[in-house]
């Protein structure tokens, strides 16, 4: 049974890592979730991994309190309209990363917006598919809520509840300033991230082994699924343009000032990394809150199975709380630096748990 003020059923249009996910997020609230999807393969598998139960052919007996379309931009309007025609629910919302094509595609069709609220989960990973769904994967992350005019305050609230129950931070923007926010702090990053992979397909093998956590950071979400993400450039194009302008434009004025060579010119460079550096430090920090400053504590650490349990216990043992954690691996060799950050406060105190336990922390 779900708990009170989240929705009893949910119907999932699309199983892919999103719509999943919020299936695995429901069940765990008690929440009675169907499934549906044009795969087959990925619908099963859902269904395997405990998501949900597949859709009977047509609809259920009954409508759902709400159905999640997550479905590509380009299809939300269609999907929305044959989910209406066909009953599924009292109330809609979509997840894609896009929400002004979509909705306008939706009024075009003559769809009830009455019922629906627009959404959009901003949390992700690398990887698609069911197989890489996670219940957790929205906790403590906003949750962009697009209502219009037409929505009905039921529908915002329901939607609202789904947003909560999967533990995520709803917040209520215009589409169209959702768009631009977007294409700046996702879809212009991606493509950025995209085009400094896209120079390593000619690097030579000496150049590749260079590569360190820089590269690597710049460039994970580059590993993302091509497919899906030319769907979301394509819908949010005018606002992306915007922002890889801006940044093509840093460029270009950076590779002009550093063949100069001058002393003049890279007082100019270093204009762009300090503007980086306020860039970077208005990003919030946990919760939502203001970002804060962390100390790192670095540990040499042997690539052995339960060599990272028992450092996280003998923090716990020393009572710090580690706020993130990376690992840069050693080419070539059995070993890799782990970067916890913690509280300064904390920092001595952890770095002398460790190294009392046998651990190689760098003073």
């Amino acid at each position: 049974m779900a708990e009170e003020g989240i929705p009893a059923r949910i119907t999932v249009i699309g199983t892919g890592l999103i719509g999943t996910s919020i299936a695995l997020a429901m069940r765990e609230r008690g929440t009675e979730v169907l499934l549906t999807d044009r795969d087959a393969a990925s619908l099963a598998m859902a269904v395997e991994l405990g998501a949900g139960e597949a859709l009977p052919d047509g609809a259920a007996a009954e409508p759902a309190d709400l159905a999640v379309l997550a479905v590509p931009p380009a299809a939300v309007a269609v999907t929305l309209l044959d989910a209406q025609k066909r009953g599924l629910a009292t109330a809609y919302t979509d997840v894609a990363s896009v929400k002004a094509l979509p909705l306008r595609q939706a009024a075009e069709l003559g769809c009830d917006l009455s019922t629906f609220v627009a959404g959009h989960p901003l949390a992700g990973r690398e990887r698609s598919g069911p197989a890489a769904a996670r219940g957790d994967l929205f906790l403590g992350r906003p949750w962009a809520l697009c209502p219009t005019e037409a929505a009905a305050p039921e529908t915002l609230a329901a939607v609202t509840a789904l947003a909560r129950a999967c533990g995520a931070e709803p917040v209520v923007v215009d589409a169209g300033h959702h768009d631009q926010a977007v294409a700046m702090v996702s879809h212009g990053p991606h493509v950025v991230s995209a085009a400094v992979a896209a120079r390593l397909t000619g690097a030579d093998d000496v150049t590749l082994g260079l590569a360190g956590q820089g590269v690597r950071d710049v460039t994970r979400i580059a590993a993302s699924d091509p497919r899906l993400w030319i769907g979301i450039l394509s819908a949010n194009s005018a606002p992306i343009a915007d922002v890889l302008e801006a940044v093509a434009t840093d460029l270009a004025v950076a590779a002009s000032l550093l063949r100069d060579g001058s002393e003049e010119a890279a007082t100019h460079v270093a204009d762009l990394l300090l503007r980086g550096n306020a860039g970077r430090a208005r990003i919030p920090g946990k919760h939502g809150g203001e970002a804060s400053a962390y100390s790192v504590v670095q540990v040499v650490i042997p690539d052995r199975p339960g060599e990272l349990a028992m450092i996280f216990q003998a923090a716990g043992i020393a009572g710090v709380n580690i706020e993130d954690v990376t690992i840069e691996h050693s080419p070539g060799r059995p070993l890799g630096v782990l970067e916890l950050s913690v509280k300064p406060e904390a920092a001595e105190t952890l770095a002398a748990e460790l190294r009392a336990r046998g651990w190689s922390v760098p003073a």
